[in-house]
């Protein structure tokens, strides 16, 4: 199935893969996500919908087995503060829902930023705009077709039970 993000890809000649998994919708969690596409979890980026100080909104890219530091995404969007956006306002403002969001191709072009160690893999994994659908792609790429801004982003999240 091509998405808006892929057909983006698609555009710009940008080298690409899909993965398609079975949605769980009460545990949409990059963990699972990552189980489901075989692939390590610091390598599955997630990406989030954040409103800064001044009511913009941007897109935080960041790895699976981390969190977003709103502090370090602040300083990197040059403001005083960020904080999660409503969810209630993520799909008017993306076109996407919960758990296939992406910062490709999205209802409005927000800047992004993304998480300096998503420059560490050879291969990322992001949602294709959909739920049940990654795109495989080298993260070069990646910051070409979303023109993002690399940052320190993150803290390690707390260790996950086995």
């Amino acid at each position: 199935m091509k998405t808006n993000a892929a057909r983006l890809l698609d555009r710009l000649a940008i080298s690409y893969t899909t993965r398609e998994y079975t949605v769980t919708p009460d545990d949409l969690t990059a963990v699972s996500v990552a189980t489901k596409i075989g692939m390590p979890l610091e390598q599955v980026f997630k990406t989030l919908l954040c409103r800064l100080a001044d009511g913009t909104h941007v897109f935080a890219v960041i790895p699976g087995n981390a969190e977003l530091d709103l502090k370090k995404l602040a300083s990197a969007a040059v403001t005083k503060k960020a904080e999660m956006a409503a969810l209630k306002d993520v799909e008017p403002l993306t076109g996407y829902i919960r758990g296939g969001v992406t910062a490709m191709a999205s209802k409005r072009d927000l800047p992004t930023f993304a998480d300096e160690t998503l420059e560490l893999h050879d291969q990322i994994s992001v949602s294709a705009g959909m739920r049940g659908l990654q795109l495989i792609l080298a993260p070069a790429d990646y910051l070409r077709a979303t023109n993002a801004t690399v940052a320190d982003l993150t803290k390690l999240a707390p260790a996950i039970a086995p």
